[in-house]
């Protein structure tokens, strides 16, 4: 560019600035015009779209797969470029040097024009580094592996309730009873004979706090028998489900908390209809969940009699089958009766069911056992087996 370019550029460039816009106050108003409209998208984004709640942190998860924000994608992937030795390169030099070249912009780029078409190598360059961010962005959220469920519960607090209410019914009823009731431990080896206090009484709910029922379950009670559950201490329990289980003790037992409406009907047995045919799916898993699974799982002593799903509800156990449809002398009801049989002795160990909840199995067998609620929608009003029905016998039988 010579002299008399440069003059008749910088003569358009004073005329441009003598009719220009004032920086104060136009520029800053329309800058707080545009804030405030981003300030309002981002209230809305969050009220309509909202933010996902995740599980809090857990040192213990070996499983968990550590990334970035989306922003910060691209330098994620970026390192796997930078194997071994070489990761700070890519985690230091080549951000260091982005950085920098941008600060040091004004002393390189020395092009007086401003039209975008007038400049195709600062357009070409921004254009290539754009595109590489954004297929690197692509690259790392295509190829990173989902993040595995860790069990780690996060979620409005009736879903906590909910979950808790599971977790509790997994690893807690075989000494605490159903209902936090207590009593004398049966069939818990190491724990035979021992007698546990009641957890669901005003003593107990009032006296401690979630925070001393979170550090109980967490760490355990070892001069009493109670193991850690935690993760960090050997236990299988992340910290979201071990607040779960607070959340399930305290909105269940403590009088001076009302349950969420939804959480309560979550949790409830569904009620029989009079012609109503149960099924597993949506009548009986309910309730081996809380009054069964604790004991009947793998790892425990309970006769390799498990009970996580329809097929080990009806086909495990040494003494399969334990359930017959449409026979009430099959093992599983007689053990609901309180019989000592081969199979095994008074169901669940330390109490009786309640009777709506034993009528429920008995409905259940006689209707045909059926698994999902479709099934026994289509079989009410003749359910399958009804005229096999059989009393229970009254003495002991060796189950087949």
């Amino acid at each position: 560019m010579n002299e008399q370019d440069k003059k008749a550029y910088y003569d358009k460039y004073q005329q441009a600035k003598s009719k220009g816009i004032k920086f104060y106050p136009d520029i800053v108003y329309k800058d707080l015009i545009v804030s405030f409209g981003i300030f309002l998208l981002l209230i809305g984004l969050a009220i309509f779209v909202g933010v996902p709640n995740e599980p809090k942190a857990d040192p213990s998860d070996t499983a968990y797969i550590p990334r970035p924000e989306w922003y910060f994608l691209f330098l994620f992937e970026m390192l796997k470029f930078f194997p071994g030795q070489l990761e700070w390169v890519g985690t230091a030099i080549i951000p260091a040097l982005g950085v920098l070249a941008l600060l040091l912009l004004p002393l390189y780029d020395r092009n007086p024009s401003r039209y975008w078409r007038n400049r195709k190598l600062a357009i070409a360059a921004m254009t290539v580094i754009v595109a590489g961010i954004i297929a690197l962005t692509i690259q790392a959220a295509v190829t990173t592996p989902p993040q595995p469920e860790t069990g780690t519960v996060a979620g409005t607090i009736s879903e906590q309730i909910v979950a808790g209410e599971e977790l509790y019914g997994l690893y807690c009823v075989e000494c605490h009873g159903a209902d936090g009731e207590g009593g004398e431990i049966v069939g818990v080896e190491g724990l035979e004979g021992v007698l546990v206090k009641p957890i669901n009484s005003q003593d107990e709910m009032y006296t401690r706090s979630d925070q001393s029922l979170y550090d109980i379950i967490a760490f355990g009670q070892p001069s009493l028998g109670m193991p850690p559950f935690a993760r960090t201490f050997g236990g299988e329990l992340g910290p979201g489900e071990i607040e779960s289980i607070v959340a399930f003790m305290r909105y269940t037992w403590d009088d001076r908390v009302e349950i969420p409406e939804e959480a309560a009907q979550a949790s409830a047995v569904p009620e029989l209809a009079p012609d109503e045919v149960p099924s597993y799916e949506v009548h009986v898993q309910p309730i081996i969940k809380r009054y069964c699974l604790s004991c009947h799982r793998p790892g425990k002593k309970n006769g390799e009699y498990f009970m996580g799903t329809y097929e080990e509800v009806m086909e495990t156990g040494d003494y399969a089958p334990n359930v017959i449809p449409g026979d009430l002398g099959s093992n599983l009801i007689r053990m609901l009766y309180r019989e000592e049989i081969e199979a095994g002795g008074p169901m669940p160990p330390t109490k009786a069911l309640k009777p709506e909840l034993i009528e429920i199995f008995e409905r259940w067998v006689l209707g045909g056992a059926l698994n999902t609620a479709q099934e026994a929608a289509e079989a009410s009003g003749s359910p399958p087996g009804a005229e096999a029905v059989e009393t229970p016998p009254a003495t002991p039988t060796t189950a087949p």
